[in-house]
């Protein structure tokens, strides 16, 4: 593996002291700001962990006390290039002296085109490509919906089980998970069919998906009325279950025999998450439309609808966009950050993490049988906690208590999937080789704490 621990860009593997404050003042603690947190912010907003972060470099969070945190979470694969890279807060300080907002529909500015046009460049296909800029990756998936849509004139749109789409309304309809997305917040937005996700872990095939959209054009929808087919190349939410390349070619198939828009929703799986820029890469297979979001600027809100120009250009002007979509501070980073992925080599980089990742869990695997699957395409890693060694029992209280050990050892980690018991990591690909190795010894710490087997081990050595 190609170490990374050199140059400007690393900082020292050393817990921080707290932050220095003037004598006789009061440093805020965790504890203070949690107790804040819960009398200003509603309960509807979850916490992962109690930490309140300060500052943060590289793949390392400093919390208001001055603990020092390994991130394996990047803000949920928000920071693909790292916190606060120096490139891209460059990129950001330069345009702050030029201009903040002045909103593209009104008057235009060049760092918006100059982004488009490199994401055109870089989808999937050799046809022409257009781009919208918008805020959030939910903002990105309705857009997408609209725009095939307004191209097929049809209303329907098929999603697959397990997948996340966003918290907006149509979104969570479009979401294939009742808790906490969707349960008391109906009637979802109509016309909306899901499909069985690939799991191979637990027995759902390709042919199985390909059986259930047979079954759905007998019984439920003429594929006539079908806008769009959507489904994330990587599940993000759901789990990190990588669809078959067989099942999207089948769905292209599909959809060219139809007339259906494929959508690739790689909002989590985009910008090198894979090893490929794109994930649905890896299939060969060019959707029509791509909705991305998260690592697109390094941690400024922008995201993006990708697309084929003649479906792009179906609606009429003034049917799409947004007072802030496409920021010059988003677009100005996003333009730092596809120079930091081609000079830093972060495609071949993403590998390199998930070859390193996986045979770590792999050796964990073999020590905790709690670990039920280890799973990963590039750098979007992932396991499986289970009962007994059986994927048909899973153990979410496991993966909870997992999540906050890890955190109280100073290891920030992501719990999610469809039954709460995947552990995903998602560290930064700017990440040293010597941080992921320490966040590891402290992952394996945690597994200890949490299944007893440290004490096991220890009891029986001694």
């Amino acid at each position: 593996m190609r170490s990374h621990e050199a140059g400007p860009y690393s900082t020292p593997l050393c817990t921080a002291a707290p932050s220095k404050v003037a004598k006789g003042t009061a440093v805020t603690t965790n504890a203070e700001l949690d107790a804040r947190r819960h009398k200003a912010v509603p309960r509807g907003v979850a916490n992962s962990l109690a930490v309140y972060a300060e500052r943060a470099s590289n793949a390392e969070i400093w919390d208001v006390e001055g603990r020092r945190y390994i991130d394996f979470a990047s803000g949920i694969s928000v920071l693909n290039t790292g916190h606060v890279h120096p490139k891209v807060q460059a990129a950001i300080a330069q345009q702050l002296q030029k201009l903040s907002h002045t909103c593209f529909q009104v008057t235009p500015y060049e760092s918006y085109i100059a982004l488009a046009e490199e994401l055109n460049k870089l989808a999937p296909g050799s046809g022409p490509k257009k781009t919208i800029f918008l805020t959030t990756g939910a903002e990105a998936v309705e857009n997408a919906v609209k725009i095939a849509r307004y191209h097929t004139k049809r209303s329907a749109v098929i999603a697959f089980s397990g997948g996340f789409h966003g918290r907006t309304l149509a979104c969570i309809g479009l979401t294939g998970k009742v808790a906490p997305y969707k349960a008391g917040f109906g009637p979802m937005l109509p016309e909306i069919y899901h499909l069985p996700y690939p799991m191979a872990y637990h027995g759902v095939s390709t042919e199985d998906s390909i059986a259930a959209l047979e079954q759905l054009f007998k019984a439920d929808v003429d594929p006539a009325r079908v806008a769009a087919i959507i489904i994330e190349p990587v599940q993000g939410e759901g789990g990190f279950y990588a669809a078959p390349p067989e099942l999207l070619r089948k769905l292209r198939a599909v959809c060219d025999t139809h007339g259906i828009v494929l959508i690739a929703d790689e909002i989590q799986s985009g910008f090198g998450r894979t090893g490929r820029m794109f994930a649905v890469e890896h299939s060969g297979v060019e959707p029509d439309l791509i909705t991305i979001a998260k690592s697109v600027a390094g941690g400024v809100p922008l995201s993006a609808v990708i697309g084929k120009s003649e479906i792009m250009d179906s609606p009429i002007p003034g049917a799409l966009g947004g007072t802030f979509a496409g920021s010059p501070l988003g677009c100005a980073a996003g333009l730092a950050v596809l120079e930091v992925m081609r000079e830093e080599q972060l495609l071949k980089r993403s590998v390199e993490i998930g070859r390193f990742m996986n045979s770590r869990l792999k050796g964990l695997q073999a020590r905790f049988p709690a670990i039920g699957e280890v799973r990963n395409l590039g750098a979007m890693v992932a396991m499986e906690l289970v009962k007994n060694g059986r994927a048909d029992s899973p153990d979410p209280e496991l993966t909870k208590a997992l999540v906050q050990a890890a955190g109280r050892l100073g290891l920030v980690i992501l719990s999610c999937g469809v039954y709460s018991n995947v552990i995903r990591f998602l560290a930064p690909l700017t990440i040293t080789d010597a941080l992921m190795k320490e966040g590891f010894n402290l992952l394996e710490r945690a597994l200890e704490e949490v299944t007893g087997s440290g004490v096991t081990a220890r009891a029986a050595a001694g």
